[in-house]
């Protein structure tokens, strides 16, 4: 409750809050009280008080039943009964105590220390425990006094109240402007709401609205969802004392302004929250402090002044004086009031520490359904002798056990207990393959399949292991495979980046990518979704309109992922990263809230199913993309932004994969319900057959499109909830089917095998062979199932096995709305298109499969497989065939078709399939318009507040000065880290790069590189960002905490997505980009560009196998600048590269004389490793110009 409310006389008994420990009576304490009572040496009342039999002032109603002392001389600061238990709690003023209390007769349950010196201030008790709420402190203890958490709020928090809002997440509020949410279950703090009027001292909740009250004497209504504000209620002019809510009513108690101060007053405001208004108010005959509502019979409400005054009265009515009764505390003032859950228990605490009982019933239950309570075993041995243990001869049998009737351990057979020792675990079949023997010592590297230093003894697993593991042989002939991995083949296993000192420069992707098509690194957080961003891109209508798409808002996953795709379309092999696809994905609630945001643990060990999450995932950007796409204005720097493509009511997204349905709902009295609706993707729904019945994919299908299934539903003839029969009828197909298979236990895993044999017999049976359960075929015999003249060959074997998925099925609509579907081969007899197509009839050929990887060792993951099309081939390759591919990762490898239908349970797991219609293509305009216009350079706002013109440190581009094909321009990037690198140190002391650290672009600079303002910047952006900074590599990037905050920066703050859009416009007008290790800033920036766009002075100061020079000593050596003294700057660093530049093309006479500038390359070698690569103090060495050793060189 508020304090500052309070009675001014509270101040003449400061002494006694702080007395508790002196044995001297307080002047104050009531001495009738403690006539039977002694008090301990220290001071302090152990026992509860003994009160004399309770006089009922009403009779029938409530009458006092027991009265204890929680602490003698120092005030209740608050009580609360509990939920859970029969125990009344409260907690003591500035001393930080808390004590509890059992049943009606207030048997002393617990008592421990909350808070060493402020007070408690609101008490919630829980399920597992209590939670306590100080000043600036959120403690939870056991009901026995042990800490569960401890929360430690900011110090200049003053927190009054707390409000549980469901059973994880409560809310604090105090005299700060803003309410914090914090979640119980990991304890951090998830929401920060604003308040406009502070002061949040009491806060109440209904099924409508959350409840503030305000020291300044309103009450405010928000919202439970947004926290937002409904409506606010000014009940007193002065301060607001207590208020509670019941039903449509609200009733408040407070103080008024008078001229001489504040004066309680002693009308109760009333409100009804249906008319939101307030009503006749309520004149009592107390000065109210606290009120409760009691609804019993009626909505009775409890007036409580501080001197211990109550009475009740009905809300809506006159009070009668008659109803008024008296506590009788022991102190002068009445400090808290609290109801049990059951109404028939009232409990009071007055400012000399006593609590007084009040109930209506001689054995009232404060609660009504409430738990046992648990207590403490009584001690069994206090009246035992002491034992001195320093006596031999000392009989062990002094000692009181329990007796017991059962069999003792010291019991045990001998034969039973004989020692034996654990055998050793097997060494990791990993670690032998991979191990490099030096002597008799033997090096390999950590697979991490075990956690460090901790080895599980789980006998019978370990036995079962170790029978395993003992068939790995220990030639090195026989490692090639690891045995536990033999199912998986070894292009389908994770695969990793090995990180060296040099990053990823020297990592051969070609290795594991021998085609032009892109790959996506994996190191990403959240890139599992990798295979799924690989099918959309190889859609190629949902790339062509995808890049055509463009819009204003900072975080859209269509626009990044238009992005992605155009690195892509650019890429000739190298492999590519969805780095700020990711980081908006990251951004979004939606995303978070369906559990799509994994932390890099649970990635990394594959905790929970992948498949369940990619198929989340796939229903996610579906619908995602439908949302971004469907907004049709767009500004005026995005104009052109694939607006033809969008209709009124839809998106591309939405033409492409939506499907219209009818939903009927046929109640049983024959009333039925038809409601249109469209979704955009499919889940199977598998048959409860248990009989082992023969399914094809497209009655399944067909099953889980038109499903029906019996629910309960509202019928509006019946008006209530009847069982209904509910059917699903399509209106029109979708051009691009997508179905997630829902393969998420055995039993429909065991339906895909089963369903895969019933398909591999009846293949044998149509080429003309019959097959048994126990029956093997011999080469021979499978070659005399193909034809004789050997035009039509039969499918091996392999390509057989595990296969039940067609290639291509056919859907007709039917006049009565109905649906057929069957499986279809390029055998059938197929009409031309367009004349099938009149009389709804469509073909749909398999484009791609998602598949799960069950993989022990790594925690699985996903790939898929992808038929690429002509248009692909035709870009990349110059060639136009059709050929189906698996994409893991960056690892893309062609593989043969009947590969991608076949599905071994034990390890390859179906996901996702993508059907599309046959001749999809020509249905669509695919032009690609890049939608960036040339006014993205043009001068824009500072996302920043205090960013003035007098801090602008660049010149934006005129219309005179736009770029040209072959301009130059001068780039340099700076960044943050956003998690640091992990690394472990190899047993023979290498450093081995686990995961890179993660960088985030910070600053951009572009400088001009030709015309009157050649040098000059035109671009110099700051880039906020949302996420954590870890490191703002100060020293390296001249980047300080708080450029980035639009709060408190002053510099030009930006988006990195308008700064990416002024780079894009850059690289396709086609400027060459002038820098030094432009590759890694181009990499963090997530940008592609083409090779010949790029001049790096890195590679054109080198020399092959030496190393590579910094910025700083060339800029010594060869223009006699001293760059990058304390920090680096981005302006300074882009211009000494366009300088460099000019000099490179100075010494090597524009390239024609190679052999002449080797000789200057030599020279600075030689150079450098003199001066062991650092550039001389000012005082020290001059520059390099005025040398002998440079003389000769620059006379060339």
């Amino acid at each position: 409750m508020n304090f500052e409310g309070l009675d001014p006389g509270l101040a003449e008994y400061a002494p006694a809050m702080h007395s508790a420990l002196d044995p001297v009576l307080d002047a104050h304490l009531n001495p009738s009280l403690l006539q039977n009572v002694e008090l301990d040496p220290e001071g302090v009342a152990l026992e509860a008080l003994p009160v004399q039999e309770s006089v009922h002032i009403m009779e029938g109603v409530y009458s006092e039943l027991h009265s204890v002392v929680a602490e003698v001389g120092v005030p209740v600061s608050v009580s609360h009964f509990d939920l859970h238990e029969e125990m009344l709690w409260v907690g003591s003023h500035g001393q930080g105590h808390a004590t509890s209390f059992f049943g009606p007769a207030l048997e002393r349950y617990s008592s421990f220390q909350v808070n060493g010196g402020d007070d408690i201030r609101q008490i919630q008790s829980m399920e597992n425990g209590i939670l306590f709420l100080t000043k600036n402190n959120l403690k939870y203890m056991a009901r026995g006094g042990l800490i569960i958490f401890d929360y430690l709020l900011d110090e200049s928090e003053d927190m009054h109240s707390l409000l549980l809002t469901d059973s994880s997440t409560l809310l604090v509020g105090g005299l700060q402007n803003h309410i914090l949410e914090i979640d119980l279950n990991t304890v951090q703090e998830t929401q920060k709401y604003a308040v406009e009027t502070p002061g949040v001292t009491i806060m109440r909740q209904t099924n409508r609205f959350f409840f503030c009250g305000h020291t300044s004497g309103k009450v405010s209504l928000r919202d439970l969802r947004t926290f937002k504000v409904e409506h606010e209620f000014d009940a007193f002019t002065g301060s607001l004392s207590d208020f509670d809510v019941h039903g449509n009513l609200l009733a408040s108690c407070g103080f008024s302004s008078r001229l001489t101060g504040l004066a309680c007053d002693r009308f109760l405001k009333v409100y009804d929250l249906r008319m939101m208004r307030a009503i006749t108010p309520l004149q009592v005959h107390v000065d109210p402090a606290f009120l409760r509502f009691i609804p019993t019979y009626t909505s009775r409400l409890a007036i409580i002044s501080q001197s211990g005054q109550c009475q009740f009265c009905e809300p809506t009515g006159l009070a009668n004086p008659a109803d008024i009764f008296h506590v009788n505390p022991v102190g002068p003032l009445l400090m808290t009031f609290d109801v049990s859950a059951s109404k028939q228990a009232l409990a009071f605490g007055d400012s000399e520490g006593c609590v007084h009982l009040w109930t209506d019933s001689p054995e009232p239950s404060f609660n009504p359904y409430s738990r046992e309570t648990e207590f403490a075993l009584p001690c069994l041995v206090d009246s035992l002798p002491p034992l001195d243990w320093s006596q031999d001869l000392l009989p062990l049998s002094l000692i009181p056990v329990p007796l017991t009737t059962d069999t003792l351990l010291s019991d045990w057979p001998a034969a039973n207990s004989a020692p034996a020792p654990r055998r050793a675990p097997p060494v990791d079949a990993e670690i032998l393959r991979t191990m490099k023997k030096v002597g008799f010592i033997g090096y390999a590297p950590n697979p991490r399949t075990r956690l460090r230093n901790q080895i599980p003894y789980r006998l019978k697993e370990l036995d079962s292991e170790f029978d395993s593991f003992s068939q790995v042989t220990e030639s090195p002939i026989g490692r090639e495979e690891e045995p536990h991995l033999h199912m998986v083949s070894k292009k389908y296993r994770k695969v990793t980046i090995k990180y060296s000192k040099l990053g990823l420069e020297d990592f051969d992707f070609k290795h594991y990518n021998k085609t032009l098509f892109a790959g996506l690194e994996p190191h990403i957080p959240n890139a599992y979704c990798n295979c799924m961003i690989q099918v959309l891109y190889f859609l190629e209508p949902v790339r062509c309109l995808i890049q055509n798409h463009l819009c204003q808002k900072e975080f859209c996953l269509a626009c990044e992922l238009g992005f992605l795709f155009h690195m892509l379309d650019l890429s000739r092999g190298d492999p590519c990263q969805g780095s700020n696809f990711l980081r908006a994905f990251r951004t979004i609630p939606e995303a978070s809230a369906l559990g799509l945001i994994l932390a890099d643990s649970d990635e990394a060990s594959g905790k929970g199913s992948l498949a369940r999450l990619i198929q989340r995932w796939n229903r996610f950007i579906l619908t995602q993309l439908h949302q971004d796409m469907q907004e049709l204005e767009v500004p005026q720097a995005y104009r052109g932004a694939g607006g033809s493509f969008c209709s009124s009511g839809d998106s591309v997204i939405g033409q492409l994969f939506s499907c219209e349905m009818e939903n009927c709902s046929l109640c049983r009295c024959g009333s039925e319900t038809v409601r249109a609706s469209s979704t955009l993707l499919f889940t199977l729904s598998y048959p409860e057959d248990k009989t082992g019945k023969n399914y094809d994919f497209a009655q399944v299908l067909k099953r889980s499109i038109c499903l029906e299934q019996n629910t309960q539903a509202w019928c509006d003839n019946c008006e209530k909830y009847q069982p209904t029969i509910q059917t699903r009828n399509i209106r029109h197909l979708p051009d691009i089917l997508v179905i997630n298979c829902e393969v998420n236990s055995s039993k429909e895993a065991d339906f895909w095998r089963m369903q895969a044999e019933f398909a591999f017999k009846m293949a044998i049976k149509k080429h003309g062979g019959e097959i048994s359960k126990n029956k093997e075929f011999a080469l021979a015999d499978w070659k005399e199932l193909g034809s004789p003249d050997g035009i039509l060959i039969c499918p091996s074997i392999e390509e057989l096995k595990n296969v039940w998925l067609p290639f291509s099925i056919r859907m007709k609509m039917t006049k009565n709305k109905g649906l057929d579907v069957c499986n279809w081969t390029d055998g059938d007899e197929w009409g031309p298109a367009r004349a099938e197509e009149e009389h709804g009839v469509y073909v749909y050929d398999l484009m791609a499969t998602v598949v799960h990887i069950l993989d022990s060792r790594t925690g699985g993951s996903l790939v898929a497989h992808i038929k690429v099309g002509e248009t692909y081939h035709q870009r990349k390759e110059g060639v136009t065939h059709q050929q189906w591919y698996l994409f893991n990762d960056f690892l893309i490898e062609p593989i043969d078709k009947h590969e991608a239908v076949q599905f071994d349970m034990n390890w390859k797991v179906p996901a996702i399939l993508y059907y599309v219609k046959r001749n999809l293509n020509s249905r669509y305009n695919l032009n690609i318009k890049n939608p960036i216009e040339p006014n993205v350079l043009l001068a824009e706002a500072s996302l920043a507040r205090k960013q003035r013109k007098t801090h602008t440190t660049f010149i934006p581009l005129m219309l005179n000065e736009m770029p040209q094909v072959g301009d130059l321009v001068g780039l340099d990037a700076e960044f943050v880290t956003l998690n640091e690198e992990e690394a472990e140190l190899r047993s023979d002391g290498t450093k081995s790069t686990i995961k890179p650290s993660q960088m985030s672009v910070a600053r951009i600079t572009c400088v001009r590189g030709q015309g009157p303002n050649e040098g000059i910047p035109f671009i110099d952006d700051y880039i906020s960002t949302q996420e954590q900074v870890v490191d703002y590599l100060t020293q390296y990037s001249g980047i300080k905490p708080g450029d980035l905050d639009a709060k408190i920066s002053s510099k030009h703050l930006t988006t990195l997505k308008s700064t990416y859009l002024k780079l894009r416009f850059l690289i396709d007008i086609g400027v060459k980009f002038v820098g030094h290790g432009l590759q890694k800033d181009f990499r963090v920036i997530n940008l592609m560009v083409p090779k010949d766009q790029v001049l790096d002075t890195v590679y054109l100061f080198h020399m092959p196998r030496k190393r590579m020079i910094s910025l700083r000593f060339l800029a010594w050596y060869f223009l006699d600048l001293k760059i990058q003294g304390e920090t680096h700057d981005s302006i300074e660093d882009a211009r000494t590269a366009l300088q460099l530049y000019r000099k490179y093309l100075e010494l090597s006479k524009n390239g024609t004389e190679p052999e002449s500038f080797h000789k200057v390359l030599k020279g600075l070698y030689e150079k450098g490793r003199k001066m062991d690569w650092k550039v001389p103090e000012p005082e020290g060495q001059t520059s390099p110009k005025n040398a002998a050793v440079f003389s000769s060189v620059l006379a060339l």
